[in-house]
């Protein structure tokens, strides 16, 4: 792991994708998401209309906030005098409104929780490019630099691991008793493009996205004691000719269904760490509903953000950074360490060109 060398850190930055508060916010949302590519008004309110359906409101600066409590108690409870601070990509609280106000309050040395636990663009290098974002507003606002570690990756921390199949036995509790033991047990996460999670490692690492999802699914299947489970991936988007990672949670839950006559299903949102519009909507609504459709009964496992086990483990790697200690991992697949001021974690590392497609 790199750093600035001097271990004096003055403040976290937790730094997040953001979403919409109010039906009002939720076409100028889209618009940042999207911002480069050219997508009309019109088409935002389309595909906005799963947020409306919610009120225009997304759960996940509500359950960030809540993770910034538990890290302050947790920094507390440990003796670490850090002022947790909340940036944006997407929305309010904007990234680089929170570093000029880091800057004016004499912050020159932050760390940076991202999150995300994966490889890839969207997954990792963008968040390098919102530090550099950041930097680079620093300066045109003449305010005084700041130096921004990224902590590291955490897909197979073992704290991860043991929430999440925690999560996931609740959830074979709150089915039907005799249809737990012939439950399936299908992890999804968020859909790429297959160029993409190609690039996702760099050349001679490809596939590091797709890869180090299913080893977490793998971790938590065996840390929860479930022999039999799926991988499957929601939310693609865009071009229907564009091959995106496969299948579909809910195509395959209708093809296990019918092909092999499954009549209950616990759903791991493997690939969230808080509840997004993409689990909310993709699986508390569109697959529930399949599911109800085909009369297979249905549960969906709780993420692991707002619980104060996950804030445990980013203050676990926070001090692993300060002892220069070994990550604590689980798995095998290559883990990006801490980065330096929006620094790549290797040459030609998940380097792929952005979507053009509006995504919900």
């Amino acid at each position: 792991m790199s750093d600035t060398g001097t271990h004096n850190y003055d403040a976290l930055l937790l730094l997040s994708f953001g979403g919409p508060e109010g039906e009002e916010e939720v076409v100028p949302f889209l618009e940042n998401v999207t911002r480069g590519r050219g997508i009309p008004r019109e088409r935002l309110k389309q595909v906005g209309e799963h947020y409306f359906h919610f009120g225009g409101v997304s759960p996940l600066n509500r359950l960030n906030r809540e993770i910034i409590d538990n890290l302050q108690t947790e920094l507390a409870d440990r003796g670490h005098q850090l002022p947790v601070y909340f940036g944006n990509r997407n929305w309010h609280p904007m990234a680089e409104d929170t570093a000029a106000q880091m800057s004016r309050n004499g912050v020159r040395n932050a760390l940076v929780f991202a999150t995300s636990a994966w490889a890839g663009y969207s997954a990792c290098l963008q968040y390098s490019e919102d530090i550099r974002r950041m930097r680079e507003y620093l300066g045109e606002a003449e305010l005084a630099e700041i130096n921004f570690t990224k902590l590291r990756q955490f897909y197979d921390h073992p704290l991860f691991i043991e929430t999440m199949a925690r999560h996931v036995r609740a959830a074979f509790d709150t089915l039907p008793e005799d249809r737990r033991a012939d439950a399936r047990l299908i992890f999804t996460a968020h859909s790429v493009p297959d160029a993409a999670d190609d690039a996702a490692g760099g050349p001679g690492n490809g596939n590091l996205y797709s890869r180090q999802v299913m080893e977490a699914s793998r971790l938590v299947a065996e840390a929860a004691d479930v022999d039999t489970w799926d991988q499957a991936w929601n939310s693609r988007s865009g071009n229907p000719a564009t091959p995106w990672l496969e299948p579909d949670v809910v195509d395959h839950l209708q093809q296990i269904h019918r092909d092999e006559g499954v009549t209950a299903m616990v759903v791991c949102p493997i690939g969230f760490i808080s509840d997004h519009m993409e689990v909310i909507w993709d699986l508390d609504s569109e697959l529930a509903d399949a599911a109800k459709e085909l009369g297979v009964d249905f549960a969906r496992v709780d993420t692991a953000g707002a619980t104060p086990e996950f804030s445990r483990m980013v203050v676990d790697i926070i001090e692993e950074l300060l002892r220069d200690a070994p990550p604590a991992r689980l798995g095998t697949h290559t883990l990006s360490g801490c980065t330096v001021n929006g620094a790549p974690c290797a040459p030609g590392c998940c380097q792929v060109q952005r979507p053009k497609s509006a995504t919900a």
